[in-house]
């Protein structure tokens, strides 16, 4: 059993730990709350475009772009997106237990963020590119992870791109998945508010008309959605980043007053015993004296 002396150096020392984890909690809290709105406040916008790309090369007669062009897989990308630091739970576990999926003999990653770097090195998996993100992604950090995909498809270097990337639902829940990024087409990896089926889009029989041409608009169109995509794919990571570490530092938090109101318990109880314990060893010594 441990002394007195020892319960009170873990007890000072669990709540040096708890004040630390309670203020990382905070600046995750704060973080959290602006990466949650960015992450929200754009996700109509993405839903809509998605839903125009799928009506507008659905429709396009014989509009052919290499974007959209749909090869026999030999070779595939996968963009990786993770975190730069730890203390998010099991966020970054969950994501790279998806990566065990792809044969790392015809998988390339480009991966976004350190977390990510790491375990595909770690993994000796092989590493094309490394990009970096901010706590607050910006249009421009997407457009280049974007382009590097584009470059990777269009050379012919890979036949199909995807994104490994978490997907925030709340602050509690944060999914996982693998989304479809090239060729341009159907999205099957996460469920879209207001998108149609293949069917339901073959079976619109509407005109549609294209000015100045179907080419003009839709190449506008398809670099545009890219790089909207990529954009979407790094805010709902960092809303889930966020999300995820303030729960893991409360959760901490919690564990560390838990504990040490278990160990000021055990102190104050052994405590007791040993006066309890010297009092009737002084009047033992008394009664003997008399």
């Amino acid at each position: 059993m441990p002394s007195p002396l020892e319960l009170r150096r873990r007890i000072k020392s669990i709540g040096s730990t708890s004040q630390i984890t309670k203020a990382m909690q905070m600046v995750a809290a704060s973080k959290m709350r602006k990466a949650q709105q960015a992450a929200l406040i754009t996700r109509p916008f993405g839903q809509l475009l998605y839903r125009i790309q799928r009506r507008a090369t659905t429709h396009a007669g014989d509009f052919t772009d290499p974007l959209l062009a749909v090869r026999t897989v030999r070779q595939r990308a996968v963009v990786l997106v993770g975190t730069d630091r730890g203390l998010c739970g099991a966020l970054n576990s969950n994501l790279f237990r998806l990566v065990g999926e792809f044969d790392p003999a015809t998988t390339q990653f480009v991966t976004v963020g350190k977390r990510a770097s790491q375990f595909v090195a770690r993994t000796q998996r092989r590493l094309v590119a490394e990009f970096t993100c901010s706590d607050t992604p910006r249009y421009a950090e997407a457009r280049p992870i974007a382009a590097f995909a584009r470059d990777l498809f269009l050379k012919g270097e890979v036949d199909q791109v995807q994104v490994v990337a978490t997907q925030f639902i709340n602050t509690m829940s944060q999914q996982p998945a693998v989304v479809e990024f090239l060729p341009i087409g159907e999205i099957k990896g996460v469920a879209i508010l207001g998108a149609e089926s293949e069917e339901e889009l073959a079976a619109d029989k509407g005109e549609f008309d294209f000015e100045p041409s179907p080419h003009a608009v839709l190449s506008y169109l398809l670099d545009g959605y890219l790089n909207i995509f990529m954009y979407r794919v790094l805010l709902e990571a960092k809303a889930s980043e966020q999300s995820a570490r303030m729960v893991a530092m409360k959760t901490a938090t919690d564990n560390a007053s838990d504990l040490i109101k278990h160990l000021t318990l055990e102190y104050n109880n052994l405590r007791q015993g040993n006066i309890t314990k010297e009092l009737l060893e002084i009047a033992g010594g008394q009664l003997g004296n008399e």
